[in-house]
């Protein structure tokens, strides 16, 4: 349960340049480095495959040159007919689609990723930014199916599948019976649900306040924003876990911060951390927050949370449904901000 409470309070000069970068569109990009590893020594930055990646947009179409130079730099496999238009799986109707599962990947104890083929090759999800698929499944002994939102990791461009990143949770009926299928076994989708609709430079800074699963929709809004050059969004993230390898999408993460030193700041917190992490530890809290993050004052800015019920409780306050954001409470109000300031996934 992620509490709003401690976060061991760096120094003052930290928080006093961290603050600079939260306020500061010009701030240097080193300091992240030096507060989130504890003081330790900076290291080098290396340009390898996987910083590639973030530098290489969508090929162009009718390109089977570029199509191949995309593949292997982001290994990513397009596996479409660039002749061939995309048409969208889902289109928000009240249609439910059933999908086949193609592919399992173990990520760590508790996590797999899902990759399901859309109907054809040369179709694309159909989701926009922000919004989620639901799924569906009724078990043999259950009165009513269960349905939960989850949002695909994959790129809204691509053709063929989605992914979905599932932890699985004991007594989670959905996340259970995931964790138990095998290709090519099948399961039922619907939307895409809108979230928060976004657009380039919609806000001048994002702060993303996220545990466990939670990041996913993170992960969908970075991805957005990072891939439009016409996009300056700065963002910040803080990310809480129970231990380091709970951290989803790290290496993505990590190629951001490489890429975009000025304009992404990710900060890791771990409820039971190694001896040699050298990381935030503890929980989100009022601390943390109250360094990292824009103050209140600033225009423009956007807070968003998502996570496990104990995180909203700490940091926001629960939604009221689905649909309906609810008060603000918790640490964001504690701090200042104002409900127009937060969104809840």
């Amino acid at each position: 349960m992620i509490a709003a409470r401690h976060f061991c309070r760096a120094a003052p000069q930290i928080q006093q340049s961290v603050r600079r970068y939260a306020t500061d569109s010009s701030s240097p990009g080193g300091l992240n480095r030096w507060v989130k590893y504890g003081g330790g020594a900076f290291g080098a930055v290396f340009v390898g495959f996987g910083v590639v990646r973030f530098l290489v947009g969508k090929p162009e179409e009718g390109s089977e040159e570029a199509r191949k130079g995309y593949e292997a730099l982001t290994g990513n496999k397009l596996g479409y007919d660039s002749d061939k238009p995309a048409q969208k799986t889902f289109k928000g109707d009240d249609k439910w689609i059933d999908l086949k599962l193609e592919s399992v990947e173990e990520v760590n104890h508790n996590t797999k990723k899902f990759r399901f083929a859309l109907p054809d090759k040369d179709d694309v999800s159909g989701l926009q930014i922000a919004s989620a698929l639901l799924t569906k499944y009724k078990g043999p002994e259950m009165e009513k199916p269960v349905i939960r939102p989850y949002t695909p990791t994959s790129d809204e461009d691509a053709r063929g599948y989605i992914d979905l990143l599932i932890k699985r949770y004991s007594g989670g009926p959905m996340s259970e019976h995931l964790h138990s299928m095998e290709p090519p076994q099948r399961l039922d989708f619907k939307g895409p649900i809108p979230k928060y609709p976004w657009s380039p430079n919609k806000h001048d800074h994002i702060c993303l306040i996220a545990g466990g699963t939670g990041i996913a929709p993170m992960y969908q809004l970075c991805r957005a924003i990072f891939k439009n050059p016409s996009d300056k969004t700065k963002v910040t993230l803080v990310f809480g876990n129970i231990s380091e390898e709970d951290i989803l999408l790290k290496r993505e993460f990590e190629d951001l911060e490489n890429n975009y030193p000025q304009r992404f700041r990710a900060f890791y917190l771990l409820d039971k951390p190694a001896e040699e992490w050298m990381g935030g530890k503890g929980h989100i809290g009022l601390d943390l927050l109250k360094t990292v993050l824009p103050e209140p004052k600033v225009e423009n800015m956007k807070i968003f949370v998502c996570g496990p019920p104990g995180l909203y409780q700490a940091i926001s306050g629960m939604k009221k449904s689905p649909k309906e954001q609810g008060e603000l409470s918790g640490v964001l109000k504690e701090l200042g901000y104002s409900q127009d300031q937060v969104y809840k996934f």
